[in-house]
């Protein structure tokens, strides 16, 4: 489109989408507050200049890491340094056989293989508040496999976010019942990388968040990304939007009410995950 050309290259992303957020003609929610948004940036941990960009983005992001890769100990002190949100984004098997690096969790792993694998993935990321999963469009259909690593995140003080990789993912539902706080994604940003594919995205993310409270999106610390994402979120306040954190989300959601009733540390998790064992009833 010629309009999104010309928006690209004068930096206009923000000042465009006031014009380009339909409204769904019907009354917007009662809420105590304005529509927010949470944004979760996936597969972190990779690369060291593209994710030091995205933590630099000018609003409160969740970043979710990979465990076990090289940088991602120095980019989770750097975000966290920056006010953001740190959570594991944890390897699960997909329906398509991809790779899927260090501490992945497949379906062909008994119980026991499975926690001590999602516990030393825990204590590998600082400042840890909760997980999502990566990939996962088979691991997630397995009521079972999922009892087992929402028995493991029961075990602190840790949220979990259902990437929603399959629309048969049973995720959310066990997490749930285990009493574990948890959310799901609404929207990804870039499935798609052109910059008109993610403005159409995040166009759909304000407008979800208008009609229902709050709304959250993954995206990737892909170079267009981070682009989009630098030009459109200070230009939030213009459109009545906000942007939180997941835990921010979760608030909103509930009230202001606490995600957990003991007191919160974000490096709590990893102090616990190295110095306990797991028990009986999570060995289950």
């Amino acid at each position: 489109m010629k309009w999104m050309r010309a928006l690209k290259k004068t930096g206009q992303i923000a000042a465009c989408l006031i014009a380009l957020v339909p409204t769904s003609g019907q009354a917007e929610p009662e809420m105590s507050g304005p529509p927010t948004i949470a944004i979760i940036i996936d597969d972190m941990g990779n690369t060291l200049e593209t994710n030091q960009q995205a933590i630099n983005l000018p609003a409160p992001i969740t970043f979710a890491f990979l465990p076990k890769l090289q940088h991602t100990p120095l980019l989770a002190e750097q975000a966290y340094a920056k006010g953001h949100e740190i959570i594991l984004h944890a390897p699960m098997e997909n329906q398509h056989n991809l790779p899927l690096g260090p501490m992945a969790l497949t379906s062909h792993m008994d119980s026991t293989s499975l926690s001590s694998t999602l516990r030393e993935s825990i204590a590998s990321i600082p400042y840890i508040s909760g997980v999502n999963n990566h990939m996962g469009s088979l691991l997630t259909m397995d009521r079972l496999a999922m009892t087992t690593v929402m028995a493991e995140i029961n075990r602190y003080p840790l949220y979990f976010v259902d990437s929603r990789t399959t629309p048969d993912s049973v995720a959310q539902k066990v997490a749930e019942a285990q009493g574990i706080p948890t959310l799901a994604r609404d929207i990804f940003l870039d499935n798609e990388t052109s910059i008109e594919a993610i403005h159409k995205q995040f166009t759909r993310l304000l407008e979800i968040a208008r009609q229902k409270g709050t709304a959250i999106a993954i995206g990737h610390p892909y170079p267009e990304t981070v682009h989009y994402l630098e030009q459109a979120l200070p230009g939030l306040g213009e459109l009545g939007i906000s942007i939180a954190s997941v835990k921010g989300i979760w608030a909103i959601r509930h009230n202001s009410q606490p995600m957990f009733a003991e007191p919160y540390t974000p490096s709590r998790s990893a102090i616990i995950a190295r110095n306990t064992t797991p028990t009986t009833a999570h060995q289950e």
